[in-house]
C-alpha cells in the first residue's frame, strides 16, 4: 500500500509540475497576444487569460468523461477548482501584493455574471432531475446534450458583453517585437503539455479513490482542483504584484464562468449525455455559493481586498478542506456516498 501511495503522490506532484510549466508558456503567449491585439485589461483577464488558464479544468472534464467514463469526477474537479479560484487565488494575490484593488466593472459585471453562471448550472442540473430522472437514483437525472447547450448559450451572452467593452476601447499601436504566429504556436504547444499533465492528475485521483476506498469525486474536489488551478494562481498573483488588480480578479471570475458554462457542458456533449446525482451536486454547489457571497462581500467594501480579508478567505478554504476530510472519514455525510 505504501508503495502505491508513494507512486500516486509522485504522479500527482509531477503532473502538477508539468501543469505549472505549461501554464508559464500559456501565460506568456496569452499576455503577448493580448498586447498585440491591444485588448482592454478587463477583456484580457476575463477572456484571453481566463480561457487559456482554464484549459486544465476543461481537460479534466474531457479526460475524465471520454477516457475514464467518470463525468462526476470531471464536475467535481471543476467545482473544486472554482472554490479554489474564488478563495485561494484572491487570498494569495492580496497577501503577496499587500491588497488587491478592484473596480466597479469587476464587482458589478464580472462578479455578478459569475453568480448568474452558478445559478444557470444548478438550474440545468435541476431540469435534468425533473425531466430526465434516473429510475434507480432518488435525485438522479440525465443531462442531455440539449440541456448542455443552455449554459453554453449563456457563455455566448458573456462573450457579447465583453465584445462591447472592446468597442469602447481606444486601441494603441501593437508592439513591433511580437510575432503573432509564433505566440499562437507557443499557446497551442502549452495547451498540449497541460492536457497530458491533466491525464496524470486524473489517474492519481482515481488511484487515491481506489486505494482509500472513497469516491473519486472527493479527490477531484481537492487533488485535481488544486493541480488544475495552478495556472490561474500564477497568472493572478503575478498580475496583482504588478498592480494589475482588475486583470487579476477578472481572471478569477472569467475562469470560473468558463469552467461552469463551458467546461462542464463540454463533458456532456462529448459523452452525448451524462447522469448526475443532485444530492451530491447541491452540497458542493452550496459551498461554492457561500464562497461567492464571502468574496463579493469583501470586494464590495471599498472595492479593495485587504490583507486581513485575504487571510479570511484562506480560512474559509481551510474549512472546506476540513469538511472534505470529515466526509472522507465518514464523520459527516452531507455529500451522500462520500
Amino acid at each position: 500500500m505504501l508503495t502505491e501511495l508513494a507512486w500516486l503522490v509522485v504522479l500527482a506532484v509531477g503532473s502538477t509540475a508539468v501543469v505549472w510549466k505549461g501554464s508559464n508558456m500559456l501565460e506568456r503567449a496569452s499576455k503577448r497576444l493580448s498586447a498585440y491585439y491591444d485588448l482592454p485589461p478587463i477583456v484580457q483577464g476575463a477572456i484571453v487569460v481566463a480561457v487559456g488558464s482554464s484549459f486544465p479544468e476543461l481537460s479534466s472534464v474531457v479526460v475524465s468523461t471520454w477516457f475514464h467514463g467518470e463525468f462526476d469526477l470531471g464536475v467535481s474537479a471543476v467545482v473544486g477548482s472554482a472554490i479554489f479560484n474564488l478563495l485561494v487565488i484572491p487570498a494569495l494575490s492580496g497577501i503577496f501584493s499587500d491588497g488587491v484593488e478592484a473596480d466597479r466593472s469587476v464587482v458589478y459585471k464580472e462578479a455578478q455574471f459569475y453568480m448568474i453562471a452558478v445559478s444557470v448550472l444548478i438550474i440545468t442540473f435541476a431540469l435534468a432531475v425533473i425531466y430526465y430522472p434516473v429510475p434507480d437514483v432518488r435525485l438522479g437525472g440525465t443531462v442531455t446534450w440539449q440541456l448542455a447547450l443552455i449554459p453554453i448559450a449563456f457563455y455566448c451572452v458573456y462573450i457579447f458583453t465583453q465584445y462591447q467593452d472592446t468597442q469602447d476601447h481606444d486601441a494603441d499601436e501593437a508592439p513591433e517585437d511580437i510575432n503573432p504566429l509564433r505566440e499562437w504556436g507557443l499557446l497551442l504547444a502549452s495547451l498540449l503539455v497541460i492536457a497530458v499533465a491533466v491525464e496524470g492528475l486524473v489517474e492519481a485521483a482515481i488511484g487515491f479513490g481506489d486505494l482509500f476506498d472513497t469516491p473519486s469525486f472527493i479527490w477531484g474536489l481537492t487533488v485535481i482542483a488544486a493541480g488544475t488551478s495552478l495556472p490561474d494562481t500564477l497568472v493572478s498573483v503575478r498580475a496583482a504584484r504588478e498592480d494589475e488588480g482588475v486583470t487579476s480578479l477578472a481572471n478569477v471570475f472569467g475562469s470560473n464562468v468558463f469552467d461552469l458554462l463551458v467546461a462542464v457542458p463540454t463533458g456532456v456533449l462529448i459523452a452525448g449525455s451524462a447522469n448526475i446525482d443532485f444530492a451530491v451536486t447541491v452540497p458542493m454547489m452550496g459551498f461554492l455559493t457561500l464562497a461567492t457571497i464571502v468574496v463579493f462581500g469583501f470586494l464590495r467594501t471599498e472595492l479593495t481586498l485587504t490583507k486581513g480579508e485575504s487571510w479570511g478567505l484562506l480560512g474559509v478554504y481551510g474549512l472546506f478542506l476540513v469538511w472534505m476530510l470529515l466526509e472522507t472519514a465518514g464523520v459527516t455525510n452531507l455529500v451522500p456516498g462520500a
